[in-house]
């Protein structure tokens, strides 16, 4: 069984290990990536005589690349590779790729019951569940992003979620809210809700956008962002705005500074100012009714 490009791609970052790697064979006393989410900026180009005018970005599960000046210089992490190492044979390519940047990945035999002896490496998004009112800060339980999900669109809320629609006065809504709406941390699951209090990130961010005129038009836009998969999107207990929770790496960046990141993201792209207070890590999300709720299939299997 040859070394996959799949295999590859997952212990080096969708291919940025790779980059580096190369790029520090040509400039080993200079910082060669700078990652911000999914982009890396503009950095030298070795193939194209060193000028500043190689873009590196995540392109949904792996990295690629692009030349400024050279239009047809652009490719995946792979085909940049075969410039350094010089070869276009598949599995020598990858061999290489192996050795050069220290993945032990071993050549085995094929087992077609091989994957037996796997560790089970799925991704579970663990969450606390908090019952009313927002001052109770002890967690009920533990839930996955299904049941949460499941919630949301059963009848359970669906009164009270009602309710606090038809209150017109502000003040007495948030009242309402706070007193009478059932919670969860979607950024992971806690001993006491307080950001000191964390037990485990659940590796999801939340994007509040609030009093939307367009919110139809924004959930189908968010729905095919090409850059970030959308986890879970519903709309928020007022009605008037939408929660939308994606998928960060918080051993790569703080939370705080991946929040940051998407809300210039935000900005940049749907010139939108989302609420600030999903920097926090223990901000609490109210359980509204919205039936349209959506749910990626990754956790609809679970």
């Amino acid at each position: 069984m040859e070394i996959s490009r799949e295999a590859i791609l997952d212990k080096t970052h969708y291919g940025l290990k790779i980059y580096a790697y190369v790029l520090r064979q040509y400039y080993p006393d200079t910082t060669v990536l700078s990652v911000k989410v999914r982009d890396c900026g503009i950095t030298r180009n070795p193939f194209n005589g060193g000028k500043e005018t190689l873009r590196i970005h995540i392109d949904g599960v792996i990295a690629t690349h692009r030349d400024t000046e050279l239009k047809t210089f652009n490719g995946d992490v792979f085909e940049f590779a075969k410039y350094h190492f010089k070869t276009i044979d598949e599995a020598d390519l990858l061999q290489k790729i192996n050795e050069a940047v220290h993945l032990n990945l071993e050549i085995k035999e094929n087992d077609e019951l091989e994957w037996l002896n796997e560790p089970d490496d799925t991704w579970y998004a663990y969450c606390s569940f908090f019952k009313a009112p927002v001052r109770n800060v002890f967690p009920a339980e533990t839930l996955r992003l299904h049941q949460i999900f499941a919630l949301i669109t059963s009848d359970k809320y669906k009164r009270i979620t009602e309710e606090l629609r038809a209150i017109t006065n502000v003040k007495e809504a948030r009242k309402f809210k706070a007193n009478r709406f059932d919670y969860v941390t979607l950024s992971g699951i806690f001993e006491k809700r307080g950001d000191k209090n964390l037990l485990k990130h659940s590796n999801l961010l939340t994007i509040d956008f609030d009093h939307l005129e367009n919110l139809q038009e924004l959930r189908t836009q968010l729905l095919n962002d090409e850059y970030f998969e959308t986890e879970m999107l519903f709309i928020s207990p007022s009605g008037d705005g939408l929660k939308w929770i994606i998928r960060i790496d918080v051993s790569e960046v703080s939370h705080s500074e991946y929040f940051t990141a998407v809300a210039n993201y935000i900005k940049h792209n749907y010139n939108i100012e989302v609420d600030q207070s999903g920097k926090d890590v223990s901000r609490a999300c109210f359980l509204p009714y919205d039936p349209t709720a959506f749910l990626h299939k990754r956790h609809q299997a679970l």
